[in-house]
């Protein structure tokens, strides 16, 4: 997220919500902006499907979606982000449709894509990494549609005007999804004797349109 976000590590403050559950005392006026990136887990799974650190990350990144779409403010959910703002806006996410393998996709952008801020310099058709047991199964009311898929139709949405979430990986290239697959080889994404096979994959892609949604995103609500 750094690095294609062009930040420095002192100038964001990583928060781990495996190892700090709580998010108390945490103001959204001490910051410029949030970024949500993978969870633990699925937001569809049943409460008793859920172990208890996936239920403390779900409840700690819920807790702060009422101040963020109230206030309209500065959020980019990438993946397990665009399940958790969907749910908070009432939009149905599941495991039914839309799922899509581990590997790489062809995205396009829709009309209102065309037009917004976040995908300046973003060529209408691109391909970007995904890898999701669940999905979006419609527009979360008050939402734009900016990026589709055939695989998967809600790639890219925004609430608002600042809300945004991607069901691709904005941060994602060839080298640090080799490594995604083999932290996940053992999660039910694939199968892993797959592992290699999808490394090689990984290897033989040359995927940076995505990245300019981070850095775009930096770049538009920066401070200083």
């Amino acid at each position: 997220m750094l690095d294609k976000g062009g930040l420095l590590e002192e100038q964001a403050c990583r928060i781990r919500l495996d190892r700090q559950p709580s998010l108390d005392g945490l103001s959204l006026d001490d910051f410029s902006g949030v970024i949500v990136g993978g969870g633990p887990g699925c937001v569809s799974d049943t409460f008793e499907e859920k172990s208890a650190a996936e239920r403390r990350t779900e409840s700690a990144v819920m807790g702060l979606m009422p101040q963020i779409t109230a206030s309209d403010f500065p959020f980019l959910g990438c993946c397990y982000g665009i399940g958790i703002l969907a749910h908070h806006l009432g939009a149905k996410v599941s495991k039914q449709r839309y799922g899509e393998p581990v590997g790489a996709v062809d995205c396009t952008l829709t009309s209102a894509g065309r037009e917004d801020p976040m995908l300046i310099g973003v060529t209408e058709h691109f391909r970007a990494f995904v890898g999701h047991k669940e999905a979006v199964q419609q527009l979360p009311r008050g939402c734009e549609h900016l990026v589709r898929s055939g695989p998967c139709p809600y790639q890219m949405i925004r609430f608002g005007e600042n809300v945004y979430a991607t069901q691709f990986h904005p941060e994602a290239d060839g080298r640090s999804f080799e490594l995604r697959i083999q932290v996940y080889r053992d999660a039910g994404y694939f199968a892993p004797e797959d592992a290699e096979d999808l490394t090689a994959m990984c290897r033989a892609e040359d995927i940076r349109m995505p990245e300019r949604v981070l850095l775009n995103f930096v770049e538009r609500y920066r401070r200083g």
